[in-house]
């Protein structure tokens, strides 16, 4: 029997649990519950990561203290997470005295080393606010790959980590103002100095081989840069000791929480705190997002090896949620909180679609929404169910049979198929192991068919036959729930009150049940109906809608004044009727050329599209370059009268701002705008 501390990364006290979080979640708690099906003692902790900027300042606008605000937040996520069956033995948060005792332990044996070092920084601080601002707090252009919109820690794009202060054109989110350059004294941990160990660690297997790759990047030919790990006041954590002023920055204490959630559930249970992390035989498993790996891979073995508590023995890395092959969207309704979803459908069918997405390889997986609908309602509803709602009610009375029938072998064969099923899961293959059991149900399901026991049941001399069908198109059913009970939990738990007996077992899969009784069958799954899909997404939509703030209208912050209102006022209001009798059009400008015998005008000729085109006149020479106009598209009054002048007929009128000479501006149409198009 193996000893296993399972985690997965701790869900920011912030926000709510939303699709994406669950990916990881679920990914975790099917692991988690396959191990316990085979037998082994398996423990799941997690908590809030609950410390940092943020924290301060949403309780400090809610008028509240932080600590109820970690309180509210917790338990509305422990509901959301058991609400998809994610079960574990403790959840805690960071802000507690077992994370503290632990930060202070693992800091004391990093001085002792020599790996903490005192340097003076410039770091990013919003004078609006008056506060250094926290990495997650400034967004703006990677210094590497120059990806735009990243936060201030790491790169979504392309992965790397840097100083807030190396971010291209940096914005305060709080306050939407460029942040100034102040020097604070930060604190780094140098952890160059475990470079050959931090080198073979990440080559040694317990990555996945994509993350293994991605991290050996860092190991050539340079040195590891150290890792700022305080934060100066006001910010709401632990002190460092001997620092006042000073607290761990969030990625110091947060993975500790993983071991101070250890502690509680030892101290409460009468367990080992020592036997998990220190020696033993336990095997420590962290689940977490390539987002994250850097932080997991790097800084913390390097934490854990110099104060001497047991290294991970695998870390399990997966890739970001798509919702229709696009960034989670609250506009769109596509970043859908776990609340949102569980009011409108059933946590089974996202858990078992995750899992027939969900491989051993660190990539992005997709919500399809179309094929979530299709995937769960034809292999779970149409093939796993149909097995026992199709049988079931004819073996009500007679019960099973007392000798297992003969079956063709479909029993013998699915049995035999538990070990390759069970090298799938334990390799976080989901989706291969999901795949071998629903070849499964695509064997049983033309036996029961060709057997039909609705037709058997029609004629008394049938009963043996009828009672012997039903026994095999039950047992194999209750195969198939033994292999799914780590992703479908509540199909397992129906499966048991079918029958009488317990799932408790891989090996309940491999002896099929006989002679026993057969309770009446209860409704097991509904089929998904697109319409309650939609719903969510329409809910989602108003949710997200309601949480943003009223946005700020000021033409001082933009610096707009009202000079050229005052020099040209508004003209007289006019009517919708009024302005749809002017037919804007886009048109690109595919000819250009001066007038020469004219002062300010440029000849255009303008194409609507096709072989329809324009000649017009425009008053722009002072400032365009004929030349530079062609190919672009502007905006044509295309249904003005005809105007001859001294040099030709214009036969329409270019859209154009500013007072005239060379503050001359043409409007443009945004890009992906099609010449004949209509301007609204």
């Amino acid at each position: 029997m193996r000893r296993l501390l399972v985690t997965s990364a701790l869900p920011y006290i912030n926000g709510h649990i939303h699709l994406g979080y669950l990916v990881e979640a679920i990914q975790t708690d099917i692991w988690v519950r396959f191990q316990k099906l085979r037998g082994h003692e398996v423990r799941y902790f997690c908590a809030d990561d609950t410390h940092g900027t943020a924290t301060m300042l949403r309780a400090r606008d809610e008028n509240r203290g932080e600590e109820e605000l970690i309180a509210e937040m917790g338990a509305a996520h422990q509901t959301d997470l058991s609400g998809f069956n994610i079960s574990f033995d403790h959840y805690s948060h960071t802000n507690t005295e077992a994370n503290r005792a632990y930060c202070h332990e693992i800091w004391q044996a990093l001085v002792d080393a020599d790996l903490v070092a005192t340097e003076e920084i410039e770091q990013l601080y919003d004078a609006e606010k008056g506060m250094f601002l926290a990495d997650r707090m400034v967004r703006g252009g990677c210094p590497f790959c120059k990806a735009p919109d990243q936060p201030g820690d790491n790169c979504s794009k392309c992965g790397e980590t840097y100083s807030p202060a190396d971010l291209i054109d940096p914005v305060s989110t709080l306050s939407g103002t460029k942040p100034e350059t102040r020097k604070a004294k930060h604190l780094f941990v140098r952890i160059e100095q475990l470079h050959g160990f931090l080198s073979e660690w990440t080559q040694s297997g317990t990555l996945p081989p994509e993350s293994a790759n991605y991290l050996a990047n860092f190991f050539l030919n340079k040195p590891l840069r150290d890792w700022d790990v305080s934060r100066p006041a006001p910010y709401f954590g632990f002190e460092i000791p001997g620092h006042p002023e000073n607290y761990w920055y969030v990625w110091f204490d947060a993975p500790i929480g993983y071991m101070a959630a250890t502690r509680e559930w030892c101290d409460a249970h009468g367990g080992d705190f020592d036997s998990w992390w220190r020696g033993g035989k336990a095997e420590i498993h962290h689940f977490i997002g390539k987002d994250i790996q850097y932080f997991h891979t790097l800084f913390w073995p390097a934490m854990l090896k110099t104060a001497g508590f047991n290294l991970p023995e695998k870390v399990h890395i997966h890739g970001f949620l798509t919702v229709g092959g696009e960034k989670m969207s609250k506009s769109k309704g596509t970043f859908i909180r776990a609340a949102t979803y569980l009011r409108h459908l059933d946590p089974a069918a996202l858990r078992y679609y995750y899992a027939s997405r969900l491989s051993s390889k660190v990539e992005d997986i997709d919500l399809n929404l179309d094929d979530f609908v299709a995937k769960v309602n034809t292999d779970l509803v149409g093939k796993v169910v149909n097995l026992a709602s199709r049988s079931a009610k004819f073996v009500a009375e007679s019960g099973l049979s007392a000798v297992y029938p003969d079956d063709g072998g479909l029993f013998a064969e699915a049995a035999a198929q538990g070990q390759a099923i069970a090298e799938a899961y334990e390799a976080g293959d989901y989706s291969r192991a999901t795949r071998m059991i629903i070849d499964l149900a695509d064997k049983a399901n033309p036996f029961v068919e060709q057997n039909a026991p609705w037709e058997l049941r029609k004629d008394p001399a049938n009963a043996q036959r009828l009672q012997d069908v039903c026994t095999i198109a039950l047992n194999l059913f209750r195969q198939l729930a033994v292999y799914l009970k780590p992703v479908l939990p509540d199909l397992a738990d129906k499966t048991d009150a079918l029958f009488g007996i317990p799932i408790d077992s891989w090996a309940a899969a491999t002896t099929p049940l006989v002679d026993i009784p057969v309770n009446p069958f209860k409704h097991m799954m509904a089929r998904i109906n697109p319409a309650d899909v939609q719903a969510m997404i329409e809910d989602s939509k108003a949710e997200s809608a309601a949480a943003q703030p009223p946005p700020e209208i000021s033409a001082l912050k933009w610096n707009d004044g009202d000079e050229w209102l005052a020099s040209e006022p508004l003209a007289e209001e006019i009517t919708i009727d009024d302005f749809l009798q002017t037919d804007l059009r886009v048109a690109r400008v595919v000819a250009a050329e001066e007038v020469p015998e004219a002062r300010k005008l440029v000849h255009l000729t303008l194409s609507l599209g096709g072989a329809e085109t324009r000649n017009v006149f425009a008053g722009i020479k002072s400032a365009y370059d004929p030349a530079d106009l062609v190919g672009r598209l502007v905006v044509v009054v295309a249904n003005l009268a005809p105007r001859q002048m001294k040099f030709g007929v214009s036969q329409g009128m270019v859209i154009a701002a500013g007072p005239g000479g060379k503050d001359i501006f043409l409007l443009s149409p945004d890009s992906g705008a099609q010449p004949g198009q209509r301007v609204h």
